[in-house]
């Protein structure tokens, strides 16, 4: 059964088991799930053996860890993810998430194929509203919490649609972006196309999506894609150095500034911009 490994700054590991739900549940438990939540101690039942929540001091690490198939975004993985990130969002010690992943060379390749193919028509139909609602405005976006994507290698996709949804991205030169759904008569089904043009212009997104073309971190970060290109293998010291500072700030301010900037762009300006007294 897949264990979600909560550490702490103690040399404890607590591990606590479930059995395994449905494929796309609609909720996750909350008053009758085990959550426990002691300044950096989250005890919270697992998903997924795809997802490693490690909660220590903020910032708080989530690594992706499905080796032998590079990430790919399976039901186990999504369910891992979607949990992690509810379980970090009722914690009121988490000020900064980092996403990464344990597999070397890539973030995440996106969707798993090989998983949807299995599927029926209206399986798939639900795996793809399940993903772009755990990357989207009630999940990774809307997080208190502030997100950073740490991009070593592959991050396509799928993979790249979570790595849009985060606050910030840094990747290392040796990453490769790309959205290449296009080639498989298919489009970006994760949010993609609503978050790509915001970060990086409607016509440089257009291209990217029409073309499918893969990028390396140099250009991305020349467009806007990622907030920092650092040389390969430095991605991770880098993101640290990012959330070390955030965490030096005012927690509140932060939070209130991060939901009007969202807010504001998804509204009219002055929506936005009235969060600023709030």
């Amino acid at each position: 059964m897949a264990v979600l490994t909560a550490l702490t700054r103690s040399r404890g590991q607590h591990c606590l088991k479930r059995s395994k739900p449905s494929i796309f549940p609609q909720n996750f438990p909350s008053h009758n799930s085990r959550f426990q939540t002691l300044g950096t101690l989250i005890l919270e039942p697992s998903l997924s053996e795809s997802v490693n929540l490690t909660v220590s001091p903020t910032p708080i690490p989530v690594n992706l860890d499905r080796p032998e198939a590079k990430n790919a975004i399976g039901n186990d993985m999504l369910r891992g993810l979607r949990h992690a990130f509810e379980a970090i969002d009722r914690d009121s010690s988490a000020h900064v998430v980092m996403i990464s992943s344990s597999v070397p060379k890539v973030l995440c390749v996106g969707a798993d194929l090989k998983e949807r193919k299995k599927m029926t028509a209206s399986e798939v139909h639900s795996y793809v509203n399940y993903l772009r609602s755990t990357f989207s405005l009630n999940r990774v976006q809307e997080l208190q919490v502030h997100t950073i994507a740490v991009i070593e290698g592959a991050a396509l996709g799928g993979g790249l649609e979570m790595a849009v949804s985060c606050d910030l991205r840094i990747c290392g030169e040796d990453a490769l972006l790309g959205l290449p759904e296009t080639g498989l008569a298919i489009i970006p089904g994760a949010g993609g196309t609503q978050r790509l043009p915001r970060l990086i212009g409607k016509s440089r997104a257009k291209e990217l999506i029409f073309t499918g073309r893969r990028i390396g971190g140099r250009d991305a970060m020349t467009m806007g894609l990622v907030n920092y290109c650092v040389p390969a293998g430095e991605a991770h010291p880098k993101a640290l150095e990012i959330a070390r500072e955030i965490n030096q700030k005012g927690p509140i301010a932060i939070r209130i500034a991060k939901r009007a900037i969202t807010e504001g762009l998804e509204r009219v300006f002055g929506f936005g911009y009235r969060r600023r007294v709030l």
